[in-house]
């Protein structure tokens, strides 16, 4: 059987659905989930000691972890990164075609 492009990638899909926006935020958002959690565990800090270092909630930080929700400020990121001990790299890189 061939590997043969039967038609557009998928990106080009969601955009054309409107879609695309949407699922790279929840993308992005369970990437830093996922980071947070990992930062989390290799320091040994529980949910409720990481609300009390970024002067928020345990119910703020669980919807700053819910991977589904893509909802998080650049003020709530960096809050974590100072509680984690850690800093925030962001970048937009040009889409390789």
């Amino acid at each position: 059987m061939s590997n043969l492009n039967l038609g557009q990638n998928f990106d080009d899909f969601l955009k054309e659905q409107g879609d695309l926006e949407e699922v790279t935020a929840v993308a992005l958002k369970r990437a830093i989930s996922l980071q947070i959690a990992q930062q989390m565990r290799v320091s040994k800090l529980t949910k409720t000691e990481l609300a009390r270092r970024m002067k928020t909630s345990r119910a703020a930080l669980n919807r700053l972890l819910d991977e589904s929700d893509p909802s998080l400020t650049l003020t709530t990121l960096a809050s974590v990164a100072v509680a984690l001990e850690s800093a925030v790299r962001i970048r937009i890189e040009p889409l390789q075609s």
